[in-house]
């Protein structure tokens, strides 16, 4: 079973920075698309951004110039740099994986679609 592990949450002060990272436990043979979720307190998860295999990025209006999603295909890493963060920032953060678990998966396009477990980020003073 693959499972995707998140690092790099916590508290920081508002205008500060995180980077969020997010691997794959296990052996697979690579990631698809990537995305980020998030979900505050008492709110509905919603998008924060995604990146593609190619490489191409999307953002909600909420985050656009503000966080950048990059990946490392090397690595089957996402990792999401946030700046200047704002107390609305706060929450759960999700990442969400295309996993192709072999090279036949690959070719046919048969990924698993799989969630983090979250991890919480905090933005206050």
């Amino acid at each position: 079973q693959v499972q995707l592990v998140e690092s790099g949450g916590g508290l920081v002060q508002p205008g500060g920075s995180l980077r969020l990272s997010c691997k794959p436990s296990g052996s697979i043979f690579s990631v698809g698309a990537w995305g980020w979720y998030r979900q505050a307190p008492g709110n509905p998860r919603e998008y924060v951004t995604d990146i593609t295999s190619e490489g191409r990025t999307k953002y909600a209006d909420s985050v656009k110039g503000r966080f950048i999603i990059s990946r490392d295909n090397a690595k089957n890493t996402v990792y999401l740099q946030m700046n200047t963060l704002e107390p609305e920032d706060t929450a759960v953060y999700y990442c969400k994986a295309q996993i192709f678990r072999t090279r036949a998966d690959s070719v046919g396009n048969r990924y698993l679609e799989v969630w983090g477990q979250g991890t919480l980020v905090t933005v206050s003073s």
